[in-house]
């Protein structure tokens, strides 16, 4: 039986017409934040913040999508206004295993605007390299057909100009912060990345990415003792191509007290004209692991049975001890 896979399809259209692939996307969005804003990277309290976070999609239709990204940062020792940050993650789709491969790095600064530090601003710039791939035999093509049945060993007589393409990536950012304390604070944030249009094509036609226009807010507002409630609003728009997540998460303190901390999180938010989701998550000491899973509710419903994709976000901040240097009068012990 005459085998076509329609992720090829897919692929010569997005080369050979006036239409440019996306980046990455996460669902729990502000639990990646160096892919958020470079302007993140430093923007903790701690010496060292590692994340992993991973995202598997569309199972329930084809070859599920799935992205896996290992991302740290941290603060200079000798000037703590300069964040560093790096990111590595690897995305595959389709039935091709059509990879991206992308290593990025950051750098910020802190700049105070109030000398209490209750207003701050974090410019910063992201590079990114980044490589793409396509595994051609994986795909059927209509001339292995034989007459009678599909046959992987005959020639497809395409012409494959290229299976690889590797270029470079421009981005910047700056993120606002209001803070009071750890339970009221407003974050926001401005990024643009792709600034030099790097073409990502694997035929002759030049195909360059859109750039990509960034933007966060979100906030922690105290209720009482144990609960805060957490708002955040995310906003992509790339070429064609538009996200805007939306929603809110409760935080309840279990335990904060003599070096002990425990919180739980639960949430819900809506993906236009995409999904909705639910997300929970738990603090424990220096980690935080979160869960979110997509219900999808666009056109695709009939395909995808409301089911879209599940997410997992891991951070742990190591905190180093720092004894202070007591300077002290050496009183005698004589009159």
């Amino acid at each position: 039986m005459l085998k076509i896979k329609c992720y090829i399809l897919l692929f010569f259209t997005l080369n050979c017409v006036d239409f440019n692939a996306q980046d990455i996307h996460w669902s729990q969005f502000n639990d990646n934040q160096i892919f958020q804003n470079p302007g993140n990277s430093g923007n903790f309290k701690g010496d060292y913040r590692i994340i992993s976070n991973y995202r598997n999609q569309w199972k329930s239709v084809t070859t599920p999508f799935s992205t896996l990204s290992f991302s740290g940062d941290t603060h200079f020792e000798k000037n703590k206004k300069i964040g560093f940050g790096a990111l590595f993650f690897n995305d595959v789709a389709g039935d091709g295993k059509f990879r991206t491969v992308e290593f990025q790095t950051n750098i910020s600064y802190l700049i105070k605007l109030t000398a209490d530090s209750m207003h701050t601003l974090r410019p910063g710039i992201n590079i990114g390299i980044n490589h793409r791939q396509v595994n051609w035999d994986q795909f059927s093509f209509d001339n292995q057909y034989n007459g009678i049945a599909y046959n992987a060993a005959l020639p497809t007589y395409e012409n494959y100009q290229n299976q690889k393409s590797t270029n470079m990536s421009i981005g910047i950012g700056v993120v606002y912060e209001y803070y009071v304390n750890e339970h009221k604070k407003i974050t926001g944030g401005i990024g643009l990345y792709n600034l030099n249009r790097p073409n990502q094509g694997f035929f002759s036609e030049v195909v360059k990415r859109d750039i990509r226009t960034s933007f966060f807010a979100k906030g922690t507002y105290r209720i009482n003792y144990d609960w805060d409630i957490l708002p955040s609003i995310s906003i992509q728009v790339q070429g064609k191509y538009k996200e805007i997540i939306v929603g809110s998460t409760a935080k309840y303190t279990l335990i904060d007290k003599l070096g002990e901390y425990r919180a739980v999180y639960v949430g819900a938010l809506f993906r236009n004209r995409d999904a909705g989701y639910l997300s929970v998550g738990l603090d424990y000491q220096n980690w935080f692991v979160g869960l979110s899973y997509d219900i999808n509710v666009s056109k695709l419903v009939p395909a995808s049975n409301l089911k879209g994709g599940v997410e997992l976000a891991a951070r742990y901040i190591i905190k180093r001890f720092k004894p202070k240097k007591i300077i002290h009068r050496v009183c005698p012990d004589y009159i």
